[in-house]
C-alpha cells in the first residue's frame, strides 16, 4: 500500500457491514483503497489469506494489522490509534 491509501478494504456491494464501514471512512475522510470483491472474485482469496476467514469486510492498516468485520467504534479506534484521524 501507498502512503496515498493508508487502509485497504475488501468488500462487496452486497455486504451490509461492507457499506456500513466503506461509509464510515468516506465520512471520516480516510484515503482507501477499496478492492470489490464481486469484480475481483480472486481478491477473496487474499483476502482469506490475510484474515485467515471468510467474513467480510476485511479492513487492513498500514501498520499491516486487520480487522474482520470491525465495528465503526473498532475502525475509529484503530485510526486514532495510528493517528489518521
Amino acid at each position: 500500500m501507498t502512503s496515498d491509501t493508508p487502509v485497504k478494504m475488501f468488500g462487496a456491494q452486497w455486504c451490509i457491514d461492507c457499506r456500513r464501514t466503506k461509509k464510515q471512512l468516506d465520512e471520516l475522510g480516510i484515503s482507501y483503497e477499496y478492492v470489490d470483491l464481486e469484480a475481483d472474485p480472486a481478491a477473496a482469496d487474499i483476502a482469506r489469506e490475510i484474515s485467515g476467514r471468510t467474513q467480510i469486510p476485511v479492513v487492513v492498516y498500514p501498520d499491516s494489522s486487520h480487522h474482520v468485520e470491525p465495528s465503526n467504534a473498532d475502525v475509529e479506534a484503530k485510526l486514532r490509534e495510528l493517528a489518521l484521524i
